[in-house]
């Protein structure tokens, strides 16, 4: 839920963030300016994009001053574990450092969808999968 609507995007699994896009418009979303966004390859299906999104967000985080080794060979293999351990590490670093300024995600990629689908010829997610929740840890058993 969180990254569809701070993104705008219809993610409908964790596993949807591998290829660095919505990092990329996240790290920007925080840091205005940060990231060229029209070298960003939004819906790219080839691992050499995702590698080349990373490498984007990498680049813009070594300049912001954020040390955080990104998994990347990892990240890219599209495994949930992965996927989901790095996103709660961005929710943290996110919300340490988000000042409440207005932005406008559609707008800052140039209206492209995210993502536009989930595999060559297959349509994105229908609007009732389309908002992804982060699980809560309870620490009571449910009854």
């Amino acid at each position: 839920m969180w990254v569809n609507d701070c993104l705008q995007s219809n993610f409908s699994k964790i596993e949807q963030l591998h290829t660095g896009a919505g990092y990329a418009q996240f790290t920007d979303f925080l840091f205005p300016g940060s990231i060229p966004l029209k070298k960003v390859k939004w819906n790219s299906h080839l691992e050499l994009d995702w590698l080349g999104n990373w490498k984007i967000v990498q680049t813009s985080w070594k300049t912001l001053g954020v040390e955080k080794v990104v998994p990347v060979d990892r990240l890219i293999k599209g495994k949930f574990q992965d996927n989901f351990e790095f996103l709660q590490w961005f929710k943290k670093f996110f919300d340490a450092n988000y000042d409440g300024h207005e932005y406008n995600p559609l707008d800052a990629r140039g209206g492209e969808p995210l993502p536009a689908e989930t595999a060559p010829g297959k349509p994105s997610a229908p609007a009732s999968m389309s908002r992804m929740q982060m699980p809560t840890r309870t620490s009571s058993a449910a009854t």
